[in-house]
């Protein structure tokens, strides 16, 4: 998120407080989960086991079944904890009383909004929110489900067997409440899935069950958070008739007056810019004046006419939807093009893509990007970051890719942590979302763009491309600023000064200008990459490759048996012959001679990197120099592209992105 005027210490001080106190009532609980034990093969249960057996119990497709705990969870138990709505183990069964009073498996969450931009001093005992309004997501899921198996509620929450029992349970009472026969075929049980999401919203609830059956078409495998291997088998042929959407309820409609998050629930009438099989609302950034002569808070354009789109930025919020739907409508505040919902992956608009937001905190790359928000905090991934959340996201970003002809790939579809500072003074403020624990590589998968290799493995050039459920690097500061967090699958891999871990962290002197230390905390990103980043390699010495990094080699240990990166097909850039070295921009503006009679042309900032000759970075491609002059005469008037002829080559310099002139760099493909 963006919110630039909040002191960065307050918002790190805000964060921590709220993860604190969840995980001072979480962590107590952590060990009751039954497939939480060491996972030998002997006397541990089996997920897959557990599946067949409650398919079998309650006469449910078992496809059906593991492809709705797909959709909840992706087989996950979470050891127990519920996510930010309440829900438990892999049928995401919801209990809201528990949670919200700590019962056994739960914890306390409060719904009040985060500090305002305002705020200087958050409270520090403050929990992590739970929004009790504005979800459709059916709230008693798990009591239901516990009444019909006629076992305490508590056993739900805590024990993965009857978990899974449980949501069967529901399946098969919701297919007799529709008047449709039990049995072991799955196109029958479309309605039933629908009606299972929980959804009052007819398109929510159609694109829930499209999904479920989509992932049984396709199939699934995968490990889970206990170590569990769990493999759906692809179904192809599997195709619910017409008939069964009569099972989803009526369209809900907004009505003029009513609270924003109800106005939200429904793009009808607004021309939301949304793919029809997602339930979309509209809940505008206003453009009004405040200030003296200010107008805020977005700027008004018409891309891609007068500017072509070239990026989607992957946010979190790191606060509540209600709190960043106040802020979104605040002129003095950031703003971003859309808010997808952690509960249930609702997609609320804020900004015409047409239009730019403040949102990167680089206006460079706000002026050619759309800013897309998630819920939720990225110390928190279990809590905040749902399936639902990633498939709304991954629908929404391919829609978005398609008009705009933008590449489904990772220099273009980015993280707000891959933005570059503008200039050297902004570069210790760049935000670090969403976070070292958000899944790029499944994310991928369901744009339907995989990240994988393109080259073998000795190629000049590798793919960050980690096993997520396995790569389990430490980091501290997700409950403490010096505790461990929970280990956790990760899409990032450490860099090291040295092919060793014993070795010293590499350093960034734009994020650290003092001269401090790189950290493992969670926050700190600066010494590592992420999945799908490409970078040019520098060196390799056993189970250890070095690549180029913010003008250093950096060491991150690749084992041939287990491969944290692959080969890469690609193009490369180094500084031209007799060239010591050449400066890195985090902006690519247009040469002076470009800038019409009377308008400021803003200096020229290279940042404190250096790109030495013999060095090589990744590149996908140029980028036209251009400079945006955002309009102040009225809230309507788009503001002025100034376009240049200089070309800069966009480059994976260090984490983040950089960009290098054209004139100063040869292209190089790389060789095996």
């Amino acid at each position: 998120m963006g919110r630039s005027d909040i002191p960065r210490t307050v918002r790190h001080l805000y964060r921590t407080a709220c993860v604190i106190a969840v995980a001072a009532l979480i962590t107590p609980l952590l060990g009751s989960w039954p497939l939480g034990v060491p996972h030998d093969g002997g006397s541990v249960i089996r997920l897959q086991r557990v599946f067949s057996d409650a398919a079998a119990e309650f006469r449910v497709p078992q496809s059906v079944l593991l492809g709705v705990s797909y959709m909840e969870s992706r087989w996950d138990a979470h050891a127990g904890a519920p996510s930010v709505i309440g829900g438990y183990g892999p049928m995401h069964l919801t209990d809201v009383r528990a949670a919200l009073a700590g019962a056994p498996g739960g914890a306390v969450y409060r719904d009040t909004p985060g500090p305002s931009a305002s705020s200087a001093d958050p409270p520090a005992s403050q929990g992590a929110p739970m929004a009790k309004k504005g979800f459709s997501k059916q709230m008693a899921t798990l009591e239901r489900a516990a009444g019909l198996l006629g076992v305490p509620s508590v056993r739900l929450r805590t024990d993965a067997v009857e978990n899974v029992r449980g949501g069967a349970a529901l399946l098969a009472a919701t297919q007799r409440e529709l008047g449709r026969p039990l049995g072991a075929d799955p196109a029958e049980w479309w309605g039933a899935v629908a009606r299972f999401s929980g959804s009052t919203d007819s398109v929510a609830a159609a694109a829930y069950a499209d999904n479920v059956f989509d992932v049984i078409r396709k199939g699934a495998q995968r490990t889970t958070d206990t170590g569990q291997r769990v493999t759906l088998a692809a179904s192809p042929g599997v195709r619910p008739g017409a008939t069964q959407r009569e099972a989803v309820p009526p369209q809900e409609v907004s009505t003029p007056g009513s609270s924003p998050e109800a106005n939200a629930k429904s793009g009808a009438g607004t021309g939301v810019e949304c793919p029809a099989t997602l339930a979309c609302g509209w809940l505008p950034a206003p453009r009004v004046l405040y200030g003296d002569d200010r107008y805020g808070n977005h700027d008004v354009a018409d891309r891609p006419t007068d500017q072509k789109i070239e990026y989607v930025v992957i946010h979190d919020t790191e606060d509540t939807q209600n709190a960043m739907f106040q802020t979104v409508q605040t002129p003095s505040e950031a703003s971003w093009h859309y808010t997808i919902r952690s509960g249930d992956g609702q997609v609320t608009q804020h900004l015409r893509t047409k239009d730019i937001g403040w949102h990167a905190g680089n206006q460079d790359i706000n002026a050619r990007s759309i800013g897309v928000e998630h819920e939720g905090f990225l110390a928190q991934p279990d809590t905040w970051y749902t399936e639902q959340m990633y498939q709304s996201s991954a629908r929404l970003v391919s829609y978005l890719a398609k008009k705009y002809a933008i590449p489904l790939d990772r220099q273009h579809i980015i993280g707000h942590e891959d933005v570059p500072g503008p200039v050297t003074a902004g570069i210790p403020d760049m935000h670090e979302d969403p976070g070292p624990y958000w899944d790029w590589r499944h994310y991928f998968d369901l744009l339907g763009s995989p990240l994988r290799a393109t080259a073998g493995p000795n190629s000049e050039l590798v793919t960050v491309l980690p096993d997520f459920a396995t790569n389990r690097p430490e980091y501290t500061g997700c409950t403490g600023e010096a505790e461990l967090c929970a280990p956790h699958g990760s899409s990032a891999v450490r860099l090291y000064t040295e092919p060793s871990e014993s070795a010293p962290l590499v350093q960034d002197v734009g994020k650290r200008p003092g001269g401090e230390d790189s950290t493992i905390g969670v926050y700190d990103m600066t010494s590592r990459v992420s999945a799908g980043q490409t970078y040019a390699v520098a060196q390799r010495r056993g189970d250890w490759t070095a690549i180029w990094y913010l003008g250093q080699k950096a060491w991150f240990r690749n084992p041939s048996a287990h491969p944290t990166a692959v080969g890469s097909a690609g193009r490369m850039v180094t500084p031209k012959p007799g060239l010591p070295g050449i400066p890195v921009y985090g902006r690519a503006r247009p040469e002076e001679s470009a800038y019409p009679d009377g308008t400021a042309v803003p200096p020229d900032s290279p940042l404190p990197y250096e790109f030495l000759a013999g060095q090589r970075y990744a590149t996908q491609g140029t980028v036209r120099g251009e400079y945006f002059e955002p309009s102040d005469a009225d809230s309507a008037s788009p503001g002025r592209f100034v376009k240049g002829r200089a070309l800069y080559y966009e480059i994976q310099f260090g984490h983040r992105l950089a960009y290098v002139r054209a004139d100063d760099v040869d292209v190089v493909r790389a060789t095996e």
